[in-house]
């Protein structure tokens, strides 16, 4: 593509990752809001940290936004009802990890009645800011889940000087930030500008794949606009490639600053925030409505009609893909979130999580898994690999138990991106092996 003038190119290209097919069938498709669901299922468990403890019992009648459940530890984000009804149960249900968590079951009154508690925060500094975000519930819409509260509450003495907005989504499929990006341009603009005076950014960067141009021209506006009196909002293009929305790789893109090995973005000065979070924060101040319903892309050749969704969190992914037209062939695999890190389903009977982007379902012709066969020491995996790791390595020392061997090959820092297992042409199940070598230093490290 080429870029359009006033918009900035990545200032260092990142190592390593993986062509795809993108697959962005759904993108000029508007989000089409789903009707409320007779119940929902919502969990205590829905962010990284400690889950939350549920604060009502069965009986009781909530509203819309209501505080449903909350924790007092500090990674953790509070959890609303998201339908207006009945708590019909409180009880354990199994999550698509295999995991157990608590979770709050609500039997609609089909009026999605606005709970009497949701009223717009004032904010008036930084303070004020960080605990209405935590109050929000919002926790990364991107995928990974971690309480957003959290990522803005930084040590203000680390000189912190960068927002790097994400609207890369490199996952294929994927396309409920292209359609935020489309739909809700003034709320982007809202959140990164209340962003920007509260926390003391001096520079914003907001960064898109150079495969999104219809976006270039809605964000454009954003980044000229009048109230960027001294030019510190951009608009950057990225190129293309997998994954580049990760984001110790979207730092290095945007500002050429690397994170180090078990660092954090902020210990480079820069802080960074999926776009759909930021536009939330905008509306989550105007209304004082908590994050009770997200965007989903429903896509995979297993899927009747393909489409952008809007859902009550807690709603069931069968009735989703029902709404969608249910299965046009035999699902031979059913996904949340992408083909590259997404969570793979034993069934439909899971309810829709706070983290969750999309719901993908495919046909026996595309689930197909390579026949695993003997390393060829081509070195594709260490190429594609984003952190510089060596994964034939990793497996070797895997299979011997060697904690220290792996410690010392930095597996700690890999990210479980996938580039690994899709660039390799024996079919190895490295993405495995990495977890499997993780959990052994985890392990060892608790002796």
């Amino acid at each position: 593509m080429k870029v359009p003038k006033g918009v900035l190119t990545a200032v260092k290209k990142v190592r390593g990752g993986v062509k795809v097919d993108h697959s962005k069938g759904t993108a000029e498709q508007d989000v089409v809001r789903m009707p409320v669901p007779a119940k929902v299922v919502i969990p205590m468990q829905q962010h990284i940290g400690a889950p939350c403890e549920p604060v009502v019992k069965v009986g009781d009648e909530v509203g819309v936004g209501q505080l449903i459940g909350d924790s007092d530890k500090y990674v953790s984000a509070p959890i609303y009802a998201t339908i207006s009804g009945k708590v019909s149960a409180v009880g354990d249900i199994k999550m698509p990890t295999g995991n157990m968590a608590k979770a709050v079951t609500i039997e609609s009154d089909g009026e999605m009645r606005l709970s009497d508690d949701v009223k717009p925060p004032v904010v008036n500094n930084r303070e004020d800011l960080i605990k209405a975000v935590r109050k929000s519930g919002l926790v990364g819409l991107g995928g990974a889940g971690f309480p957003t509260h959290v990522k803005l509450n930084f040590d203000q003495t680390k000189g912190i000087d960068t927002l790097v907005v994400n609207a890369a989504e490199c996952e294929p499929y994927i396309t409920v930030d292209y359609r935020e990006c489309i739909e809700n341009s003034w709320d982007i603009l809202g959140g990164v500008y209340t962003l920007k005076e509260m926390l003391g950014f001096k520079n914003v960067v907001i960064a898109v794949e150079d495969n999104k141009p219809e976006v270039f021209k809605v964000l454009k506006s954003i980044a000229d606009s009048s109230e960027d009196k001294y030019n510190e909002v951009n608009l950057m293009t990225l190129e293309s490639k997998y994954p580049q929305g990760a984001e110790k790789m979207m730092v290095q893109s945007a500002t050429g600053r690397q994170v180090p090995p078990g660092k954090l973005p902020a210990d480079v000065g820069c802080v960074v925030m999926n776009v759909g979070s930021v536009a939330f924060i905008s509306r989550y101040l105007k209304t004082g409505k908590p994050l009770v319903s997200r965007s989903l892309t429903v896509a995979g050749s297993a899927i009747t009609n393909p489409m952008n969704v809007r859902v009550p969190i807690g709603t069931n992914i069968g009735e989703i893909i029902d709404f969608c037209g249910g299965f046009k062939t035999e699902p031979k695999k059913i996904l949340t979130g992408g083909p590259m890190m997404g969570i793979a389903l034993v069934g439909t009977d899971f309810p829709v999580l706070k983290q969750n982007n999309a719901i993908l379902a495919f046909d026996e012709n595309d689930a197909i898994l390579k026949k695993e066969t003997d390393c060829i020491r081509c070195g594709r995996c260490a190429n594609a690999c984003p952190m510089s790791l060596t994964p034939t390595d990793i497996v070797r020392a895997t299979k011997a138990k060697d904690v220290d061997t792996l410690n010392r090959i930095g597996i700690m820092v890999c990210m479980e991106c996938g580039s690994c297992s899709y660039s390799c042409p024996a079919g190895k199940p490295l993405v495995q092996h990495m977890r499997l070598a993780k959990a052994l230093v985890r392990e060892e490290s608790k002796k």
